[in-house]
This record gives structure tokens, C-alpha cells and sequence, in this order.
């Protein structure tokens, strides 16, 4: 199955050029149908370029703290020199959303 989802450009760009291996998303009613062999089409909300990930793996988490505790800040899309947060997920999900749903970790591998 193909699942289409949308990211801003540092995360799309991350992916692209092989610095980011997990996309983080809440497990809600859209995204908990996303399956191991499933392909993900990301697509760039600012250069509406394209780019298909295959889904190696998949965990879930109570939130995004624990997701960030387990994984290395460089699989996330970190650079050396910047702090991986927790906080920084506020940016696309409201604490609320957050609060309501678990946190996923999909292991991605670009096509």
C-alpha cells in the first residue's frame, strides 16, 4: 500500500540525502494503518518535490519523549550540533493531539 504524507523541507531534504532513517508521526486513526513493506510518498510542502521511502520497521511509543529517548538523535534527522527535543514535535502536533494519541517511530529505507 502507498501512503501519502507530507513534510516540510529540512525533514524532506534529511531523508533525502540519508541523515534521517525514522519518521516520527502520531499513531492515530491514519497513520495506524501503515504496515512493514508499505511504501510512504513524502512530499516536500515547499518544493512539492517527491521522494518514496519503503517501511523497514515500526514501533510505537506512549509519547514522543520515550520515541526520542530510544533512538539516536542522527536516525531522527539531527545534525551533530543541534539538540534532539522532544518539544520540538509541537511544531506539527498540538500537545493536545499528543497527549490523545501514542508516538510512532517508522523506520524508513529511500527507494
Amino acid at each position: 500500500m502507498i501512503h501519502q504524507l507530507n513534510l516540510c523541507h529540512k525533514p524532506f531534504v534529511s531523508i533525502k540525502e540519508n541523515r534521517k532513517s525514522i519518521e516520527m508521526r502520531l499513531y492515530d486513526e491514519k497513520r495506524s494503518k501503515i504496515q512493514i513493506g508499505d511504501i510512504l510518498e513524502f512530499t516536500d510542502l515547499e518544493t512539492s518535490e517527491e521522494l518514496r521511502c519503503e517501511v523497514i520497521n515500526i514501533k510505537t511509543y506512549p509519547s514522543f519523549v520515550e520515541l526520542y529517548k530510544d533512538n539516536d538523535k542522527s536516525l531522527l534527522g539531527y545534525k551533530s550540533d543541534e539538540k534532539a527535543d522532544p518539544k520540538d514535535m509541537l511544531l506539527y502536533y498540538p500537545q493536545e493531539r499528543q497527549d490523545k494519541y501514542q508516538a510512532m517511530a517508522i523506520f524508513i529505507k529511500k527507494l
